[in-house]
């Protein structure tokens, strides 16, 4: 399933598995200035590239290696074989060789899948894409995965954030997510004059870093309470149920995968008792 919105010159593709008539876990992809950010799954591949006809596309930028980013980047490829394609290096492995590098749960299979492979270029921290008219700057921002990017664009201020940020109070988290990460690029973002937010999911932000900021005190408000919690002894289990509540339907979709297990465990990766 396809949804289309415009916001000016930055077109939105609101991308979904269809099962049983309706769209699942949407992921997000931008064309602006003749630059595709993301290309969704693999499963909305086909009915993407028939949308993207009528858009010139000089380059096709993904902010990082989940497979709900990526999914029609083989097949775009294909059709255009000098599209240049550009991600963080230590994504490269993973697009080139999606099954090896990054085998999937259950759950991703079902409503993502294994993109297609593509060869991809690496793109430093700070580096320039040209656009038609415009340039967009490269920000590396680890934490969601270590591979992670933003693209920037300091005349209108926008930010093409992926999954970097997401709104509300997060009570559960990913496996292999690293919630310091998040926070320190988040706070990297937070120094920029944004006036617009384009993220790979959820709703487009307008004067957005009022709430870049409230996400940043809410996770280290709840950083604290997990680190004293720990120093006093207390197990990971029972600090996620006394901290983040009883347990939630993601847990068990995603078999533990996403969890407020994780989430405790990413704060207190590489702290001690003492911290």
């Amino acid at each position: 399933m396809i949804r289309i919105q415009k916001y000016g010159e930055v077109v939105r593709f609101d991308l979904a598995r269809s099962i049983f008539g309706r769209g699942r876990y949407w992921t997000t992809a931008y064309w602006v200035d003749g630059l595709l950010i993301d290309s969704g799954c693999a499963y909305t591949a086909s009915e993407f590239l028939q949308a993207l006809q009528s858009f010139p596309i000089l380059a096709l930028i993904n902010t990082h290696s989940h497979e709900d980013h990526f999914g029609a980047n083989g097949l775009l490829q294909k059709r255009l074989p000098a599209l240049p394609i550009y991600a963080h290096p230590k994504a490269l492995p993973i697009l080139a060789d999606p099954r090896r590098q990054q085998p999937l749960q259950l759950y991703r299979r079902l409503f993502w899948g294994y993109p297609d492979p593509c060869q991809a270029s690496g793109v430093a921290d700070g580096a320039w894409i040209k656009g038609q008219s415009l340039d967009f700057q490269v920000l590396y921002t680890p934490g969601h995965k270590e591979d992670h990017l933003c693209l920037y664009q300091p005349e209108h201020g926008w930010l093409f954030s992926g999954d970097l940020f997401v709104g509300g109070k997060d009570r559960a988290l990913g496996e292999g997510y690293c919630i310091w990460e998040i926070i320190d690029s988040l706070k990297k973002i937070a120094q920029l004059p944004l006036k617009w937010l384009f993220p790979g999911s959820a709703r487009v932000r307008a004067k957005p870093l009022e709430e870049i900021r409230a996400k940043i005190a809410y996770y280290e408000a709840l950083g604290e309470k997990i680190l004293a919690l720990h120093r006093q002894g207390r197990q990971p289990a029972d600090i996620a149920h006394q901290v983040l509540g009883g347990g939630m339907w993601i847990e068990w979709i995603t078999q533990g995968h996403f969890s407020r297990r994780n989430l405790v465990l990413s704060y207190l990766k590489g702290r001690s008792p003492e911290d």
